[in-house]
Order: structure tokens, then sequence, then C-alpha cells
């Protein structure tokens, strides 16, 4: 099945494809790091986190405090879950098994 995203684009393309290289977790903080800021990996680490609480059904005040994101933050990451292009619940039920 393909999946019709309106990012799509030959730079996105190229990300995706050298992200799809990386072969383990070192590899990953190396990429990472360079790529992108600290504050930038944190946030993405934290969203997934946000995620996984809510799939386990915790309230927005547990995982404020699990993770010290904002009300923002986790609505945002419950609209994806809930109406966006199931990214997280692919990730999530992979990281499961």
């Amino acid at each position: 099945m393909d999946y019709d995203n309106r990012l799509k684009d030959p730079l996105i393309d190229k990300l995706f494809d050298a992200v799809l290289t990386i072969k383990t977790r070192e590899e990953c903080y190396r990429f990472f790091e360079d790529i992108c800021t600290v504050a930038e990996i944190k946030s993405l680490a934290q969203r997934l986190e946000v995620a996984k609480m809510l799939e386990a059904n915790s309230t927005y005040s547990e995982i404020a405090e699990k993770t010290g994101a904002s009300s923002a933050t986790i609505s945002r990451v419950k609209r994806c879950l809930n109406y966006g292009a199931d990214g997280y619940k692919l990730v999530l039920s992979r990281i499961k098994e």
C-alpha cells in the first residue's frame, strides 16, 4: 500500500533513504548528533515517549510529570495518534515486539 504524503519531496526522500541505511544504535547516535541539535533529538524522543504513554492510557498529568512535555505537545501527539498517518502506531507496535 502506497502512502500519499503532503511532505513528499526529493530532498526528504534522500533524508529518509539516508536514515534507512543506519544499522546500529551507535550509528543512529552519530548521524542524529550531526544532523540535529541536542534539543531536537530530545524533543523527538519525548514525543515518542508521550505517544507510548498515551497508547497505555496514561493521563495528561502523568505524562507531563514523567516526560516534562507541555499539554500542547501531549495534545499534538494525541491528535497524531487519532488522526495522523499512523506512524507512531507503526513504530510503537514494532518496538513492543
